[in-house]
């Protein structure tokens, strides 16, 4: 079953959650441990973006006309009810999924690229944007953003990922981006990391070190972030205002709310519009891979988002930004931090986390799959996985609940990784506890 919203059902606003909240956020820092202020994001950001970053007063921000025209392309996105899953499973729960894989790159990252760069396209004398992404859905969301405002776009790609899940990286190239692996010889970041280890697969950490040494560097070019950011969020809720919508058009409220985390701007931009109002018994849950526990192994802590601390410093679960990911197919999710909106939600027990194996979540994907007809990409089968086993405890306890995940990204560039998965060829890389407890040690020192 599809639930559908009209073209003029498009949410006119994105919306802040912070002014809703119980709790004080903790301030984001400058990278030399001083209250972060619009000077240290300058050479960084567009300045509208910034405003959103650390203005966050106003519960509600108007969505400008370009970038609304340009949603209007593919959204408001479906609601599916997930019927056929329930039969397969024998559950009496009733679980749907809202699906952001319906336009041009394939992923929700869309609904962030095209405001941000619409908003660098207004900065006089920006011409290029650069950014960093692992399996390539971010980079090529914002690839196709940049080409609708006439700027040129580089990406720094994980090397593992620009190596195993090259299809990310052909969209990009044949989108016009430029794209490198990282580490890469071409900035000073690179330089030492391949020094220390010539065969460095790269984190997400680490390719965010090296654009954001471009950005900071060159007048003409502004970094774009993909997640953790609470801007980012912020221009995810078109997700969650819809989903509230569309949910209400069959007269369903959700008993759980179910997103992947790697940052958590997904999993933010679905549930932070279901806050305000909230039932005390709505269960939101937060699902992360094994081998990047920032929620359930982490430390909450002021942490640079990238590896060489560069970047601001947040208030957030952390792995360290030294951690090194092990190698999962799930590229996104490989990442030290968490967004620190949602680390705060998880602090104060507003949101629960749950935490698997690549093994569990492919599984899970493939169960989807012969189920729904549609093969989701590796990073909601996390958030299919727990869907499943909501659904099955519901089974057992004989309860009927309404269960609503994100299904964030279609499976173009995943398809490899489920054939490796069901020939037995794809291994899970354990957590070692020495790696992140050296990792842990290395925090930075900052007061609060």
């Amino acid at each position: 079953m599809r639930t559908a919203l009209d073209i003029k059902d498009i949410p006119a606003r994105w919306y802040n959650i912070v002014p809703d909240l119980d709790f004080a956020m903790a301030p984001p820092m400058s990278p030399s441990g001083f209250p972060l202020g619009r000077h240290d994001l300058e050479n960084l950001a567009a300045s509208d973006i910034i405003k959103q970053e650390l203005e966050t007063n106003s519960r509600e921000v108007a969505i400008p006309k370009d970038v609304a025209d340009l949603y209007a392309e593919w959204r408001p996105t479906p609601l599916y009810r997930a019927d056929k899953l329930e039969k397969a499973l024998g559950t009496p729960a009733r679980i749907f999924y809202k699906h952001e894989g319906s336009n041009a790159s394939g992923g929700h990252e869309m609904n962030t690229a095209i405001p941000q760069a619409y908003f660098a396209k207004l900065e006089r004398g920006v011409t290029n944007i650069v950014t960093a992404t692992s399996n390539g859905e971010w980079g090529v969301s914002l690839t196709v953003a940049c080409n609708y405002f006439g700027l040129k776009c580089k990406v720094y790609m994980v090397r593992s990922s620009y190596e195993e899940a090259a299809y990310g990286r052909y969209a990009m190239e044949i989108l016009g981006a430029e794209v490198v692996p990282s580490p890469n010889e071409s900035t000073r970041v690179g330089k030492k990391i391949l020094a220390q280890n010539p065969n460095s697969p790269g984190s997400l950490g680490i390719a965010l070190s090296e654009a954001f040494e471009e950005a900071l560097v060159k007048d003409d070019t502004k970094f774009s972030w993909g997640t953790v950011m609470n801007h980012v969020l912020l221009h995810q809720t078109v997700i969650g205002l819809e989903t509230r919508e569309q949910l209400k058009h069959v007269d369903v409220k959700p008993d759980v709310l179910i997103g992947s985390v790697a940052g958590g701007s997904g999993f933010g931009g679905l549930i932070t519009p279901f806050y305000r109002g909230r039932s005390k018994d709505l269960k939101m849950i937060a699902v992360e891979t094994a081998s990047a526990p920032s929620l359930t192994k982490g430390e909450y802590a002021y942490d640079y988002g990238d590896s060489e601390g560069l970047s601001p410093m947040l208030k957030m679960y952390t792995l360290g930004h030294s951690f090194m990911p092990g190698s999962i197919r799930a590229g996104a999710m490989r990442y030290h931090g968490m967004s620190p909106l949602i680390s705060a939600l998880y602090r104060e027990k507003e949101i629960e986390a749950r935490c698997y194996t690549q093994a569990e979540a492919l599984e899970a994907g493939i169960t989807f799959a012969r189920a729904e007809g549609r093969i989701p990409s590796a990073e909601s089968s996390y958030a299919i996985k727990a869907a499943i086993d909501e659904a099955n405890a519901c089974k057992e306890k004989h309860e009927s609940k309404n269960i609503v995940f994100l299904l964030d990204a279609n499976s173009n560039y995943d398809l490899g990784s489920f054939e490796q998965f069901v020939r037995g060829a794809l291994k899970d890389q354990p957590l070692l506890a020495d790696d992140l407890q050296l990792s842990l040690q290395r925090l930075p020192k900052v007061a609060g």
